[in-house]
């Protein structure tokens, strides 16, 4: 399938959702990375209302310099486009001061990656509200890679979303659509990053391999093909990173009272 193709197919398959389920809103939180650039731009093509929300907490100024790239981008281009930003630092600020000191004598690097989870979290509730308010719904931009491959999201923060179009794409496959697009080279350009975090960490940086990489390794594990020998590393490491995320990735367990 050609991006274009991809691109029509997404579009249609949003249209046929929205139609069915009486919808009529389409909320996208955009973070000025290629996945919310690309979700954002294909929710546009359905001529829905489309209301893309920026949501900064204490964020790198290039991330957000993006998100405003991309939501006047989209303002140029699509008459259903409405624009939202929304300085959550405030909030979440008042939110820490709140709750660090229950966090108790715990291990800093793990309560740091709790608050960076938190912004997610924050950022999901704020696009519910606004949803909700609309009679819309929170359309996913997490791919294929991040949400069915290593688990890269955050449970109940940018996992939580109604529908996901890009969930079956691979990472290499929205940076091409991206192409086809038009988007802003600084955007398809960009080292891909969750925005959630004061240093403006990558997603390379924090998983330690590359998505070309990552998607290499998923689909030689998903078809049960060993790897050459000089990536046996990377597909152990691969596998790691799945293993410890693969709570977000399967069903909620549930006991089951056999009577």
């Amino acid at each position: 399938m050609t991006s274009k193709q991809r691109i029509r197919h997404i579009v249609k398959w949003i249209k046929q959702y929205a139609t069915k389920n009486k919808i009529s809103t389409l909320v996208v939180g955009i973070s000025g990375g290629i996945d919310s650039s690309v979700v954002s731009s294909l929710c546009a093509e359905t001529g829905l209302k489309t209301i893309v929300v920026q949501m900064p907490i204490r964020q790198n100024r290039k991330l957000d310099n993006r998100s405003s790239m991309q939501a006047g981008w989209l303002l140029k281009r699509y008459k259903n486009v409405t624009h939202m930003s929304m300085d959550l630092t405030p909030v979440f600020t008042a939110f820490e001061k709140k709750t660090d000191p229950f966090c108790g004598e715990i291990d800093a690097a793990q309560v740091n990656l709790a608050f960076a989870n938190s912004r997610a979290r924050l950022r999901m509730m704020t696009l519910y509200q606004i949803a909700q308010s609309h009679m819309g719904i929170v359309v996913g931009t997490g791919n294929r890679v991040e949400d069915f491959g290593v688990g890269f999201f955050t449970k109940y923060g940018d996992g939580g979303v109604d529908i996901s179009p890009i969930g079956d794409c691979m990472k290499t496959a929205v940076w091409d659509m991206g192409r086809e697009f038009g988007l802003p080279q600084e955007i398809i350009d960009a080292a891909p990053t969750d925005g959630l975090w004061d240093d403006g960490r990558t997603d390379e940086g924090q998983l330690g391999m590359t998505y070309p990489e990552l998607e290499i390794m998923m689909q030689l594990d998903e078809a049960g093909f060993d790897p050459a020998p000089k990536d046996r590393g990377k597909m152990k490491q691969y596998r790691a990173i799945r293993a410890r995320n693969l709570h977000k990735m399967v069903p909620i367990p549930v006991c089951l009272i056999l009577e």
